[in-house]
């Protein structure tokens, strides 16, 4: 008998492991087939997120997890998890799935990081830089949106999103310095407080141009010295930075 040939105790448990054993796919999990949210959420990442090359595995979670259907208003519900921005009221929009998946991969948030998130909005940007772990300060100068997207948070459970009304351009001095900032509204040239408020190492995502013409979505990043590394990403087109950004734009100070 060769030394390799199986003992009959062991034919025998391989008999009796058979009788029980369950394939490995069968227990693996998948989005419920009564939750169309989830499963809209899923083909929303494949094609339009994961196919055009965002490839942060944290990112491509968070954008799977937080729903975007709770953050729209609900005639445009059926539409959330289409290729499109959408309308929330007060001439604004929540931004393209995608354009929310690029943002947040650029600015690459670490767990417990310090954000600050200028232009509130629908809150859905806040609540995706949660899901990674971050302490996120949003600011929104339409106060009916600053309230509604609190409200909306809130009920999700986002206890670390910090939400006020106001004026962004200042940022929040307060809770300053800040790893990462995310400017969800266009200027046509950046705030100099966000410059200021950005930490050493941290990184700030900004589209910069007027609306009548090409934006730019830039990536600045602040070395540990204190000196500043911008680079434009791709063109986009975002609703203009209001108050007092619109206002030294005007005066050209």
């Amino acid at each position: 008998m060769s030394s390799n040939a199986p003992r009959r105790g062991s034919r025998l448990r391989q008999w009796l492991l058979g009788l029980f054993w369950v394939p490995a796919a069968a227990c693996a999990t998948s989005p419920p087939s009564d939750d169309p949210t989830a499963q809209a959420r899923e083909r929303m990442v494949e094609r339009q997120i994961a196919s055009r090359g965002i490839d942060d595995a944290r990112v491509l979670a968070a954008m799977r997890a937080v729903p975007r259907h709770r953050f729209v208003p609900e005639a445009h519900a059926a539409d959330a998890y289409l290729d499109q921005p959408l309308p929330i009221g007060h001439d604004q929009t929540i931004s393209q799935p995608y354009i929310v998946a690029l943002m947040t991969q650029l600015a690459r948030p670490a767990p417990c990081a310090r954000v600050l998130e200028v232009g509130t909005g629908s809150g859905y940007q806040a609540a995706v830089l949660a899901e990674l772990g971050a302490e996120v300060y949003t600011v929104e100068i339409v106060a009916p949106l600053a309230e509604r997207a609190a409200r909306v948070l809130a009920e999700l459970g986002y206890d670390r999103v910090h939400v006020r009304a106001g004026d962004g351009y200042a940022g929040w001095p307060e809770h300053a310095p800040f790893d990462v900032i995310v400017v969800t509204a266009a200027p046509e040239r950046i705030p100099q407080p966000l410059l200021e408020q950005l930490a050493p190492g941290g990184r700030l995502v900004i589209p910069v141009g007027p609306v009548s013409a090409t934006q730019q979505l830039r990536l600045v990043e602040k070395d540990a010295q204190g000196r500043l590394h911008e680079r434009s990403v791709i063109p986009v087109r975002f609703v203009p930075l209001t108050g007092e950004a619109a206002d030294r734009d005007r005066g050209g100070r």
